[in-house]
């Protein structure tokens, strides 16, 4: 990095502060803290809704996913059109019908105040660890990247966050995020570019694809129904549908985005709008991920891609070990990229011969690279013994500070701070919506004023930005960090959702009823996440099912004693 690069970095989220600040200056009552007057036009939620759900881990973590296991993950967003078309016809109109600040206070009417309390409970658990891993990915990778301390990086980030949200409630969030997001997507697509432009000169466009599919990474679609495969068709389609119908229509991250829509319509169009763009664009994230996998056929990769830490082991007595085993992936690695040109002219040739007698070859010698890898982290493990030797998170960024060219290396980790601001802006706002509206005015003081309930809001602001910041240390062993996130998801949402499609559709059902299912439903989950082995996906599913069908059971057994 150099001074162009910090100018970059600096300037911009300086910027992005100053206009949030700036643009929603005033909010002085509750319906404008929390909901932004209803004001916001349907591109405006919809552009919120994608800029929530995109968090620095998308744009970390999401290409070296990519990187290790290909494009698979795309799957896990199949279900999401069909959610945003349900909640369309059902929670939307709902929910403005009632005038409501949050998705929990529907419940209230419907069951009573302990329901809505436990929603609200689960919610704030699911979301404030969250809001900690939406925190700690960009603190983690920038701080081992840049070599700033991790606790003052979280404090950074958290502090700017912080200020023009607690500044603004809703409106400051939605003023920013259209600008974030453009930045980010502009960032993203510069460094696929410049990935494609490394690459050999024999090496088309259209080449990469042909490259990663002979190479395995194209596997868009698994139709195989396996329940501990985390990521195939069906998994994808289900367990993302009962996932999104909870996220988007529970979620108060995402309820409140939607729920400041100028009408109906305007919700509703901004919810579809996520829906059609949101695959797209996680496609266009994960092939760049796919880029910098066929840069890396040409170019030696380093053989440990947390590069900061793979130095400090370089200073303890592990140091020979390491050196050496760099040494073999080197001249594994030219094997490779020999074999790598060699299948470039048999695809361009059309020479199915040679392409699979490639092919072939670069796949055993991966078979290499892998265990050169379990080895040097291994080494690593043992030079330095608490540290997290998963490095699958920094491939993305260690590209960018390595092969993009001054000013861009800025821009990427303007990026990183901006997806942290923007999805983290949110969550704060949703936090502190669900605190102040579902548990502090219905449960500690009901009779306050609007400026005293916008007080109360900006003050469990700032105290959730602090909870994210302790939250942040639980993510430190994270397989993936784009994993971690939906993982925590599912362990709430599968219950949150079962309470919500009992309220909607089963009518009959009460409030005693769905409250004990509830509590079973989430016991459950948490066996199935400690004792078992079955994909977290499925959990959404398995939750959701608990609650519908114990409370079920219960109301039908309450009703025939009563009638005995």
């Amino acid at each position: 990095m150099n001074a162009f690069d910090w100018i970059v970095l600096f300037g911009t989220i300086v910027i992005i502060v100053v206009y949030g600040v700036w643009k929603s200056r005033g909010s002085t009552n509750i319906n404008g803290y929390l909901l932004g007057n209803n004001s916001m036009p349907w591109w405006s939620v919809g552009l919120g809704i994608m800029a929530t759900q995109a968090s620095a881990v998308t744009f970390l973590s999401t290409p070296g996913q990519a990187y290790e296991d290909g494009m698979r993950f795309l799957q896990f967003y199949f279900g999401l059109p069909v959610a945003m078309i349900i909640l369309s016809v059902t929670a939307v109109p709902l929910y403005h019908k009632l005038k409501v600040f949050t998705a929990y206070e529907y419940l209230e009417t419907r069951f009573d105040l302990k329901v809505r309390t436990l929603a609200a409970f689960f919610f704030l658990m699911l979301r404030g660890l969250s809001v900690g891993i939406t925190v700690y990915a960009p603190s983690l990778i920038l701080s081992t990247i840049l070599g700033w301390n991790i606790t003052l990086t979280t404090v950074f980030i958290g502090t700017i966050v912080a200020i023009y949200t607690v500044s603004g409630g809703t409106k400051a969030v939605a003023a920013t995020q259209k600008y974030q997001l453009a930045i980010i997507m502009i960032g993203m697509l510069v460094a696929g570019a410049v990935a494609f432009s490394k690459l050999p000169e024999s090496v088309s466009f259209g080449d990469t694809f042909s490259i990663a599919g002979e190479l395995g990474k194209l596997n868009l679609i698994n139709l195989k129904f396996d329940l501990a495969d985390r990521y195939n068709i069906w998994s994808g389609l289900i367990g993302g549908l009962f996932l999104f119908l909870s996220y988007f229509g529970a979620d108060q991250s995402q309820v409140g985005r939607y729920l400041g829509g100028k009408s109906i319509t305007e919700s509703r169009l901004g919810l579809l709008f996520n829906g059609l763009l949101k695959i797209p664009m996680q496609f266009i994230i994960l092939y760049i991920g796919i880029l910098v996998f066929v840069f890396y056929q040409f170019n030696q990769p380093p053989l440990f891609h947390n590069v900061s830490l793979r130095d400090k082991a370089m200073a303890t007595e592990q140091a020979s070990t390491i050196a050496g085993l760099e040494k073999d992936f080197e001249t594994v690695f030219k094997e490779k990229a020999g074999r790598a040109r060699v299948l470039i002219e048999g695809i361009n040739s059309h020479n199915e011969v040679v392409i699979e007698a490639e092919k072939r070859a670069i796949k055993e010698i991966q078979k290499k690279e892998a265990g050169l890898r379990s080895k040097i982290k291994e080494t690593i493990a043992i030079a330095i013994p608490d540290a997290n030797t998963l490095d699958k998170d920094y491939v993305f960024i260690n590209f960018v500070m390595t092969y993009l060219p001054h000013g861009l290396v800025g821009l990427l980790l303007a990026v990183v701070f901006l997806a942290a601001m923007s999805s983290t802006a949110s969550e704060l706002n949703s936090l502190a919506s669900t605190s102040v509206v579902d548990i502090y005015k219905r449960s500690v003081n009901s009779q306050g004023s609007d400026l005293h309930y916008v007080s109360a809001s900006k003050w469990f602001t700032v105290g959730w930005a602090l909870m994210a910041m302790v939250f942040a240390t639980l993510a430190n062993q994270a397989e993936n960090l784009i994993q971690f996130v939906n993982i925590i998801g599912s362990l709430f949402y599968g219950t949150i959702l079962g309470i919500f499609l009992t309220a909607f559709y089963l009518k009959f059902i009460k409030s005693n009823a769905v409250f004990i299912a509830a509590v079973v439903a989430e016991l459950c989950i948490l066996y199935c996440y400690f004792f078992t082995k079955i994909a977290f996906l499925l959990y959404n599913i398995i939750g959701c099912l608990i609650v519908i069908v114990v409370a079920s059971t219960i109301q039908l057994l309450f009703s025939e004693r009563k009638r005995v």
